[in-house]
């Protein structure tokens, strides 16, 4: 990330409102990209289609906003973050609206990858344009707010969705959970238009829209052919869809290779450690976004709990995340990639519990248990989630910092996408075998995949970067 020279000086107050718009807009991502996992069930029933419609809830959205995330951040930079910023939210709120008020099955997805493209060009206007306008001390105070309000709202997001759907407001059942955005997203918008303070553009900032796009096609070929594939049976269609994926993906690596301005630095590429980083950090968070989707829907269609019930069922998880993500905080200077290694054995640690449990208890198994299996699994979550990255980025120029952490971040949206999409097809596809079964298969893959990240965990540097507060 470039600070901007030129950038007028803001007021104490135009900052700290600057600061709640920036709040505001990544509390709405971090909501919408968690909230379907409690909703699908629901959704599905209300709109009377086929269960195979669930992991395209969850994945439009991510996938939309991870293959467009490094495209927006330079758009920002060539049009002008304000402007860029106010055209995401704008298109945010819009999509959020169609959500809401989606006939079908086929407008509701369509809907969220509307509201994931958008999204793609407000998150990385926000941070961007601190840095450009917030001298550092106040910076740094800033971050120490906007780190917790986040976790705040990582927890409020199921809770919020479960609440809202079990209340029926005005009859509406689910469609409140993506309406709520409007009021959120209108504040933001008001106090954006007002506040929100203009950085000048670099106009000479060279866009690959060709490589944008063909990793946007190559993702949705690839997921397309592999979740209908797994759900309704292998065609003609599914099988060319997953090979054309697979073809653009290698034709989007061409591309990077002699692109002026590739969308991930070659050296990067280059660099052994970085894209073991990139390796270990898509198996991660593909596991955890598939298994915490999974765990929501066995809540649900395995044990009967309502939206609000499921909800609460998983607050320990999410505190076990943020416990997680304090270990981390702390020990990832000291420990570096073994940190990454302690966290992926606690994430098959947590997993295994959650499997035993089902394999003696079933539809029997009591809330203590969950409690148990969950929170391990979310402290294993935030150690890995806070650990992968910043170990990939150890033994980096700090020339090169900026242009990885924007990719390590498009990457973990494309795997939370891809994950959710994947494991829960997995789920899904075995359901008519009982949810039991169901959900005993599913646990029994995400230990597969990650004993297979463990094999990539020495690649990684020995070293990582401290975690910034």
């Amino acid at each position: 990330m470039t600070t901007t020279v030129g950038a007028p000086p803001l007021s104490s107050r135009a900052m700290w409102l600057t600061l709640i718009v920036v709040v505001l807009a990544d509390a709405m991502d971090l909501m919408d990209a968690t909230i379907a996992n409690v909703a699908a069930p629901s959704i599905v029933r209300e709109l009377g289609v086929s269960e195979n419609v669930i992991p395209w809830l969850g994945a439009s959205y991510a996938l939309a906003l991870g293959s467009l995330l490094v495209l927006g951040g330079r758009i920002g930079d060539k049009f002008g973050q304000r402007r860029t910023f106010l055209t995401g939210l704008i298109g945010f709120i819009l999509g959020s609206a169609l959500a809401g008020f989606a006939p079908s099955a086929g407008v509701l997805i369509a809907a969220r990858v509307v509201q994931g493209a958008f999204g793609a060009l407000l998150i990385p206007q926000g941070m961007a344009i601190m840095a450009a306008t917030f001298p550092k001390p106040v910076l740094r105070k800033a971050f120490a707010v906007f780190a917790p309000m986040l976790g705040v709202f990582a927890v409020a997001g199921p809770i919020l969705g479960g609440l809202l759907i079990d209340a029926n407001l005005l009859g509406l059942g689910w469609r409140p959970i993506f309406l709520v955005n409007i009021v959120l997203g209108g504040v933001a918008l008001i106090l954006a238009f007002r506040h929100l303070p203009t950085v000048p553009a670099h106009r000479s900032t060279r866009i690959d829209l060709i490589g944008s796009i063909l990793l946007a096609l190559a993702l949705f070929g690839l997921l397309f052919g592999l979740v209908t594939g797994s759900s309704d049976g292998w065609s003609g269609l599914t099988i060319s869809s997953a090979i054309a994926g697979v073809l653009l993906l290698v034709l989007f690596g061409w591309r990077q290779a002699r692109a002026d301005e590739p969308l991930l630095p070659r050296s990067l590429l280059a660099n052994r450690g970085f894209t073991s980083g990139l390796i270990v950090g898509l198996c991660v968070f593909a596991s955890f976004s598939g298994l915490m989707y999974v765990i929501s829907l066995f809540f649900q269609l395995g044990l009967g709990y309502t939206p609000t019930e499921t909800s609460l069922n998983l607050i320990p998880l999410t505190i076990g995340i943020m416990a997680g993500s304090g270990i981390a905080n702390a020990l990832i200077v000291k420990l570096g990639r073994r940190l990454v290694l302690i966290g992926m054995l606690t994430t098959i640690l947590g997993t295994g519990i959650l499997l035993l449990v089902v394999l003696e208890s079933g539809m029997q198994v009591t809330w203590w248990q969950n409690l148990i299996a969950t929170s391990i699994i979310g402290i294993a979550a935030g150690i890995c989630f806070n650990s992968v990255f910043n170990t990939a980025l150890g033994n980096l120029k700090p020339e090169e910092a900026g242009s990885a952490s924007g990719s390590l971040g498009a990457i973990q949206q494309i795997a939370n996408g891809m994950g959710s999409a994947l494991v829960t097809t997995v789920f899904i596809g075995t359901l008519s075998r009982g949810t039991e079964t169901a959900m005993i298969i599913t646990l029994v893959v995400i230990l597969a995949v990650a004993a297979l990240c463990l094999l990539a965990v020495p690649l990684l540097p020995r070293t990582a970067v401290a975690i910034e507060e």
